[in-house]
């Protein structure tokens, strides 16, 4: 009795793991990924959406929140335009204000890539999983060199488009006034494109404590209408 039921167990423990197991093995299903992730940079040129940044320093009690509109160019430039910011100016300027002029000096020609591919970070398959109803493969990752902009985590990625649809971890480098960034990177399958949906930050600055960003997106659209008077955030 006892051996039929470690058998049973043992076929129990075998199945569960070829239902884990990817159909294609780990490195073709990153090979698709980046085939999906280069045709999803020409997809969204010229692509606009609105995005809502609400920040805050808990340690200062201070808040802000800043709702603008972000613009991805022909030649892939993202550029935002400051609709309306409500909050206090250490916040605008400490949190909203620095994230931006990161992702600006990110963007500079590019020149080293920091584009999740394996020339940047090793892949290592950790299954298939379930996340908003879909089919998920989930890696984790390590950058191969400790630059500023990359970090160590996990991506996941949808098993029918082979589209990102989250990325989450830790920035192995930081500049000199920082301490720690954390976040999360959520983003949705839209007609066969991986749009941003939202993306969750935890920042430990040296100089006011922790500091704390959510940025979410909508109203995503290629080659939109004009919209609004907009502003410069400088002149907010």
């Amino acid at each position: 009795m006892k051996i039929r039921v470690l058998l049973f167990t043992s076929a129990l423990c075998v199945a569960s793991l070829v239902a884990e197991e990817p159909a294609v093995p780990g490195e073709a299903i990153v090979e698709q990924y980046c085939a999906a992730a280069r045709n999803q940079e020409q997809a969204v040129k010229s692509a606009s959406m609105d995005v809502d940044m609400s920040a805050s320093l808990p340690r200062l009690k201070k808040q802000g929140r800043l709702h603008a509109l972000r613009r991805i160019s022909a030649l892939g430039r993202i550029t935002y335009e400051a609709l309306r910011f409500e909050g206090d100016n250490t916040v605008k300027n400490q949190v909203i204000g620095r994230y931006l002029s990161a992702e600006a000096e990110a963007q500079k020609g590019q020149t080293p890539s920091l584009a999740v591919t394996p020339a940047n970070y090793r892949f290592k398959y950790k299954g298939l999983t379930r996340m908003d109803g879909r089919d998920t493969h989930r890696f984790e990752v390590t950058p191969r060199q400790k630059r500023q902009g990359l970090f160590k985590g996990e991506v996941w990625i949808d098993a029918a488009t082979y589209l990102r649809v989250q990325e989450s971890g830790i920035l192995v480098k930081t500049p000199l006034f920082l301490k720690r960034v954390a976040f999360v990177r959520r983003y949705e399958i839209r007609d066969g494109i991986s749009v941003p949906l939202q993306v969750q930050s935890v920042v430990d600055t040296r100089l006011v404590g922790k500091a704390e960003l959510t940025i979410d997106f909508s109203n995503f659209s290629i080659d939109g209408q004009k919209r609004g008077t907009t502003g410069d955030l400088d002149g907010q």
